[in-house]
């Protein structure tokens, strides 16, 4: 298995990262063709969504072009797909605009020694936001790839 996922950095035009639309496909197309080259299951995951709300209070999506440009590649090249863009957004709707501020990396000036100021961070997660969105990519696993499911375990406490 080879998990690929970008479209944070790489749709930002101010960025060093950043890899025009084009560009940004081809280089999808690149990973999954060699993942296939070396015997290896490609699966293509869209960006995690960042924490961005409408007045109203629903979630709003960061990602769209680049996160369609992934969905389109998986088509394309017919492998599997996991939609972080949409799982992501989904929790973070569950959550609600302030509920939500929690998966995040939102600290308060001198909560925390490596952000003395404080830090309002919508796109990095907390230790509790990994951990949920990690167990959707479980979920998925779980889900779609059975194979690979059976191999994931919870370690034992001794």
């Amino acid at each position: 298995m080879f998990f690929i996922q970008f479209g944070h950095n790489d749709e930002v035009p101010t960025k060093k990262t950043y890899t025009t639309e084009v560009e940004f496909k081809n280089n999808l197309k690149q990973y999954v063709e060699e993942a296939k080259q070396k015997k290896m299951l490609p699966i293509l995951l869209t960006p995690m969504a960042r924490r961005k709300f409408d007045s109203t209070g629903t979630i709003v999506g960061t990602h769209d072009v680049y996160a369609q440009i992934t969905r389109d590649v998986a088509t394309e090249e017919k492998v599997a797909l996991f939609d972080m863009d949409k799982l992501t957004q989904n929790l973070y709707q569950q959550f609600g605009a302030e509920q939500s501020k929690f998966l995040f990396l939102q600290l308060k000036p001198g909560e925390h020694p490596n952000y003395p100021d404080g830090k309002e961070d919508n796109t990095h997660f907390s230790e509790m936001g990994a951990r949920l969105v990690a167990q959707l990519v479980l979920k998925e696993i779980r889900e779609r790839l059975p194979e690979l499911a059976d191999r994931v375990f919870k370690p034992v406490k001794k």
